[in-house]
């Protein structure tokens, strides 16, 4: 029988390749953690991490344990949401960023209300500025943020992979001598990191598209009007990829962060945990 504290932790190192980020996600110290995954690989009888260098991976059999350490965990928790059928458990207000919220994650949380009947989930999509601003405040419990690389605070942490994008079948002429941009309004981290670029490269640009909705920046794209920076989740098939060949350098060095309430409530802390295993999932996908 597994011990599922040890699953968790085992679930949670792999998902955030490290012990230290774990034990944030599962409120326990990196020693402590450490000392589940060795108790769990006492159990188990073969090593499951490989700990060479500084990233965390998965042996072949912890590979293997994984699926089913998911499985067990999730049927846990659908059987204690079954039995405890409460009333009322109060609110989880959410923060999303637009492409997110444009993607698969309304399928997640969709399902994750109506497995908690009792529960009134409040989902906000707006720029990460903003969300964070309303999570410092109190306004919200929980955000996914898209934030410079390097931040302290988090449950759980991706590196983003952004490109520049112009129009496959009408590309902008991008030895204009004003470069024509498509973007959310100021405050959007990768406007301004677009703006950085450029003037650093000693070029001229205007705003030639500001549109409050991905739809919209991704349509104006297509459509020609300007070039624009999307994470690879929101780069369409209308859409080219530029290159450092085409004299755009990468835009590296931005994450994702899962953030939560210092007081988050344990239902939030529950939808914590599916977002972080969603965003992994993405982020493994698109690696």
């Amino acid at each position: 029988m597994f011990d599922l504290d040890l699953l968790r932790s085992f679930v949670s190192v792999v998902d955030s390749g490290g012990f230290t980020r774990a034990g944030e996600r599962v409120h326990r110290t990196q020693s402590t953690v450490s000392q589940q995954i060795k108790r769990l690989e006492d159990d188990v009888g073969r090593p499951l991490l490989n700990r060479s260098g500084k990233q965390v991976v998965p042996t072949e059999c912890g590979e293997r344990l994984l699926s089913y350490a998911r499985r067990l965990l999730a049927l846990a928790e659908e059987a204690r949401d079954v039995l405890a059928q409460p009333d009322h458990e109060g609110a989880v207000r959410l923060g999303i960023p637009e492409d997110f919220a444009a993607y698969r994650l309304t399928k997640l949380l969709a399902g994750f209300s109506r497995s908690r009947p009792g529960l009134r989930l409040d989902v906000r999509a707006d720029q990460s500025t903003n969300l964070r601003r309303e999570l410092e405040r109190g306004d919200l419990d929980l955000a996914l943020l898209k934030r410079d690389a390097g931040g302290k605070d988090g449950i759980a942490v991706w590196p983003e992979r952004v490109h520049w994008v112009t129009s496959k079948a009408h590309p902008t002429h991008i030895n204009a001598d004003s470069l024509p941009l498509i973007f959310f309004p100021t405050g959007c981290l990768y406007r301004t990191r677009a703006i950085h670029a450029i003037e650093a490269a000693g070029r001229s640009w205007h705003m030639a598209y500001t549109s409050s909705s991905l739809a919209g920046i991704q349509a104006a794209v297509a459509a020609g009007l300007g070039l624009s920076i999307m994470p690879e989740i929101a780069v369409q098939a209308d859409h080219r990829i530029l290159t450092a060949k085409d004299g755009f350098a990468p835009i590296d060095k931005t994450e994702m962060a899962l953030v939560a309430a210092p007081d988050a409530s344990p239902a939030t802390l529950r939808l914590a945990d599916r977002l972080a295993e969603f965003c992994s999932a993405v982020k493994a996908k698109a690696a």
